[in-house]
């Protein structure tokens, strides 16, 4: 069984950036789909990107396209989510999240198709 292990959060002023790391233990990541969710206090839990293990294609919330960014390395077995022009409203506790998946499967955003969770890692922007 795949465990995720989050790290790089932090605080950081508007306009800053931060990169999220998502590493595995108990396997590789090979045959996943990734994806980094959110959650801001109050408030639903919300997804922010995934990647696909596999080629590396990926897929954006609206809310931070063109500002962040997801990536993976293979040699290191890691997830990275780079996070430039940081906003206050990106503040927030962010989750990696894995799903053994087949191929051409579809993007999936929804909390409930992934079943490999992290303990999370918190971003907080402000000024």
């Amino acid at each position: 069984q795949v465990q995720l292990v989050e790290s790089g959060g932090g605080l950081v002023q508007p306009g800053g950036s931060l990169r999220l790391s998502c590493g595995a233990s108990g396997r590789t990541f090979s045959g996943y789909r990734l994806a980094w969710f959110r959650q801001a206090p109050g408030k639903e839990r919300e997804f922010v990107s995934a990647i696909a293990w596999s080629g590396g294609s990926s897929d954006y919330a609206d809310s931070v396209k063109g500002r962040f960014t997801i990536s993976r390395s293979v040699t290191k077995n890691t997830v990275y989510l780079q996070m430039n022009s940081l906003k206050p409203e990106d503040t927030a506790v962010y989750y990696c999240a894995a799903k053994a998946v087949v191929f051409r499967t579809p993007w999936v955003r929804e909390i409930s198709f992934y079943d490999i969770w992290g303990q999370g890692t918190q971003v907080t922007v402000s000024s």
